[in-house]
């Protein structure tokens, strides 16, 4: 997990030079090397920045906004990336590798080359920001297709719900409870992207998240997920008190098992996953209430990912009959060793 940003660290520059050399070659620049190099200066900022790579905490916030204010906040910082990286480009092309820039030119950027950078830009604002409305597993799965037609596979389910949201409401309105949840998912979303998941839905105040088993199982990425998320919501105690007078709690449940993976609706897509194994995560997210256990994993998944990290501790809790499954099904609590487990009303 930690090689995909050393990875794309090293892509982006790629990215960057391919956009340059496409505006040498449709405006005629100068040489192709200039270019290149000029556009993997420029552009690098922006995919680090849209990989949360660079500024992580600005990003979240600009990304928090409304989508007008969103499009601007963006843009803007767009702008002061692109003026920035130029007048860096300008100067290290003249002073490494002799091209003729003069210093006194090495701020200014022709009109053709601002417009050019920002289309891109606003292409790729555009991009990101339906990616983040529907999901980055659903947008990159109904870019290319994978689900057109219905496929079966094996997936882990992850259904994480916020506790005392509805006594929450009752106290503070439906205002306040819209905007805590909000922002309770917001925080979910680094946590699942650093795991590989991706967030299918919500459900009022519930959370599914999903991952191929291969994803999932990797150093028990789907657990990892589960106790960043508490470790998040832990570090920053202090902001949820102030905002809205009580830090959040949950409870999850994780489940794995065969579904039937298909891209469904006409002018609203969709990937939607039908199976036993979706039903049963959230027959066991009821059972972990039942049981008053924070964490209730599945024995099926526990199998698949072998040892747990070391942090991790396992109580076997037996095999349990599930409304609608003619067999007990066999879980166990998952709890963090050093930190305990998580809280719950």
């Amino acid at each position: 997990m930690g090689f995909r940003p050393l990875w794309f660290v090293l892509v982006a520059p790629a990215l960057g030079a391919l956009a340059g050399l496409l505006y040498g070659a449709l405006f005629d620049v100068g040489p192709l090397t200039g270019a290149a190099i000029r556009g993997a200066i420029i552009g690098t900022p922006i995919m680090l920045y849209e990989r949360r790579l660079l500024v992580p905490a600005l990003r979240e916030r600009i990304r928090g906004l409304a989508t007008p204010l969103f499009l601007l906040a963006t843009v803007a910082l767009y702008v002061a990336l692109i003026v920035a990286g130029n007048a860096l480009a300008s100067t290290v092309l003249n002073r490494l590798f002799r091209f003729m820039y003069s210093e006194r030119n090495a701020m200014l950027m022709t009109d053709t080359g601002l417009l050019y950078a920002l289309a891109i830009s606003a292409v790729v604002v555009f991009v990101f920001r339906v990616r983040d409305l529907i999901g980055p597993g659903v947008f990159a799965n109904l870019l290319i297709g994978r689900y057109h037609r219905p496929i079966s596979e094996e997936r882990i389910f992850l259904f994480l719900d916020v506790t005392g949201s509805t006594r929450f409401a009752d106290q503070h309105g439906d205002r306040a409870a819209q905007a805590y949840l909000g922002q309770v998912f917001n925080a979910l979303a680094l946590p699942v992207s650093r795991a590989r998941g991706s967030i299918d839905d919500y459900i009022g105040d519930l959370a599914l998240v999903t991952w191929t088993v291969e994803r999932g199982i990797r150093d028990a990425a789907c657990l990892r997920c589960v106790f960043d998320f508490e470790a998040r919501l832990a570090a920053e105690a202090e902001s949820w008190r102030n905002r809205f007078g009580q830090v959040p709690e949950f409870r999850a449940a994780l489940h794995c098992g065969p579904v039937v993976t298909a891209e469904i609706g006409l002018e609203r897509h969709k990937i939607a996953y039908f199976g036993d194994t979706v039903n049963t995560t959230a027959r066991l997210e009821a059972l972990s209430k039942t049981l008053g256990v924070h964490v209730l994993v599945s024995a099926d998944l526990l199998d698949k990912i072998g040892p747990l990290p070391a942090d991790l501790i396992t109580e076997d809790l037996g095999a349990h009959t599930l409304r609608g499954r003619e067999a007990p099904l066999a879980v166990a609590a998952i709890r963090r060793r050093a930190s305990g487990g998580i809280s719950a009303a």
